[in-house]
């Protein structure tokens, strides 16, 4: 039998803290969403000025990431690369830049999605989040 590590509240709280002073710093109006290693949702903020389809993606993203195991990123270089039919592909629907898993041991705890900026500034924020945790 395994052991494996899950997120603790206090866990959700220090990641969702981190990544909203990232957006804060830059001044960058984004949801945040966590979620855990199934994609079950455990936190979405969304700050002042951030679209409100930015829940909707943000929530996407992390889910992607959670249950994909790997960064969100991917499937949309996948994707941009040619592989179209990835696009059918179930459950996975936040295929764009800023879903980030949350790993440890090799163990996918869950996820941080970010929606509201430049995909790559989505991405800024949910690893500043995740780096909160030192693992």
């Amino acid at each position: 039998m395994k052991t494996s590590h899950v997120l603790e509240l206090s866990d959700i709280k220090q990641i969702a803290a981190a990544a909203e002073a990232e957006a804060q710093k830059n001044q960058w109006a984004v949801t945040i969403a966590i979620v855990d290693d199934g994609g079950h949702p455990l936190h979405l903020a969304r700050l002042d000025g951030a679209a409100p389809v930015s829940a909707h993606i943000a929530a996407a993203k992390a889910r992607s990431a959670a249950l994909g195991r790997r960064e969100t990123k991917g499937y949309e270089d996948m994707i941009n690369g040619g592989r179209t039919a990835f696009l059918s592909a179930p459950v996975i629907d936040g295929m764009l830049e800023g879903g980030v898993p949350i790993m440890k041991d090799g163990q996918c705890l869950g996820a941080v999605g970010v929606s509201g900026v430049k995909a790559n500034e989505d991405a800024q924020v949910a690893r500043a989040g995740i780096a909160a945790l030192g693992l």
